[in-house]
């Protein structure tokens, strides 16, 4: 108790608590000193002992949890479990450097499946990586020490590659499609709106005076999220005919069974992966269509949109997204076929003023 209460004053004394120790007599031949000023401003760093990962991202996770939507935080979990902690749970947080880290990298790339195939995509590396770059980044400004992260680019991604339907595929789509079904995708083809967003979709949502959709929540592996995807995600879709007739058909048939405005027959929430299972892929496969993901039919909606001559400003709020710029690289190689936008346009503005 005494060193302790000497230790909080800063005024530890070695020759005072243990006149007898060997150790006096070291101090004394290295004519070092026996006492020390212990407070906090003045400690050396090798008297704090710091923590092994696996205590400082259990740490991490507790202080960031509330920032998270419930989604990523699972990700963040599974992540931590799954690859972080067997990899690097043991170690002193400031003992991992550069080359354990890129070696733990290439060791992701490196796993394959039965078939021989790499497991893990680029994408995913690089979000796995960058989870233990936020957990030893901030390790690195509390406990200050150099990060091992500086200059450690990520792996090139190359964005999936998209297949939105042609007009003509919708409309066949929805003209063989189950009946209870043809406005969900309905809304989903004339919309883009996210798998979550349209599942999570409530009548409150629905303002029919203004013909408009609001986007405020979002459901994710069957639970309502309070906020959506991204701060811009928050929007108002404006309907087309074709929206409103279908939202206004599906009022008339659920309304008063659910708070969702697409639903099973208990009420609840459609569960996306039993609807693709049971009707998206078999009508695909009746209707001899070259199988996709329903997320496709998001990106269907914009180069629909792009198609028709819609201002990009325009189509990127009704997407969510932050600016154009996304827009114009996911749906470049589509903008010229579908709006002629690849100097044919200047030729025929010529043309026509030749022939005055």
């Amino acid at each position: 108790d005494e060193i302790n209460i000497d230790l909080l004053a800063g005024k530890f004394d070695l020759r005072k608590h243990f006149p007898n120790s060997k150790n006096v007599e070291k101090f004394d031949s290295l004519n070092m000193p026996t006492s020390f000023d212990t407070s906090p401003q003045f400690q050396d760093e090798t008297l704090i002992e710091l923590p092994k990962f696996h205590e400082f991202v259990k740490t991490w996770m507790e202080e960031n949890a509330i920032t998270w939507r419930t989604s990523h935080r699972k990700n963040v979990g599974s992540i931590v479990r799954g690859h972080l902690l067997p990899e690097f749970g043991a170690l002193n947080i400031t003992s991992i450097k550069r080359e354990h880290i890129l070696g733990f990298r290439a060791g992701l790339g490196a796993i394959t499946d039965k078939n021989g195939e790499r497991k893990l995509s680029n994408a995913r590396i690089n979000k796995i990586i960058s989870i233990l770059r936020a957990v030893i980044n901030e390790a690195a400004a509390r406990f200050d020490f150099a990060t091992p992260f500086i200059n450690l680019k990520q792996l090139k991604n190359n964005p999936t590659d998209i297949h939105p339907f042609s007009l003509d595929e919708v409309f066949k789509i929805l003209k063989f499609v189950r009946s209870d079904y043809h406005s969900y995708y309905t809304t989903r083809f004339f919309t883009g709106m996210r798998t979550g967003e349209i599942d999570g979709l409530k009548w409150k949502y629905i303002d029919f005076e203004k013909r408009l959709i609001l986007i405020r929540e979002t459901i994710v592996e069957g639970k309502q999220e309070e906020d959506t995807k991204t701060t811009f995600s928050v929007r108002d879709i404006q309907m087309n005919q074709l929206v409103f007739e279908a939202l206004l058909k599906q009022y008339h048939a659920t309304s008063e069974l659910s708070e969702y405005v697409f639903c099973n027959m208990n009420g609840h929430a459609l569960s996306h992966r039993n609807v693709t299972k049971r009707i998206w892929h078999p009508l695909l496969k009746r209707l001899k269509l070259t199988p996709r993901k329903p997320y496709q039919s998001r990106h269907t909606a914009a180069t629909l949109w792009l198609a028709a001559g819609e201002a990009p400003e325009w189509i990127a709020k009704q997407l969510g997204h932050a600016n154009t710029q996304m827009l114009f690289t996911v749906y470049s190689r589509f903008v010229p076929n579908l709006t002629r936008q690849d100097g044919s346009a200047i030729e025929s503005l010529i043309s026509k003023h030749q022939e005055k």
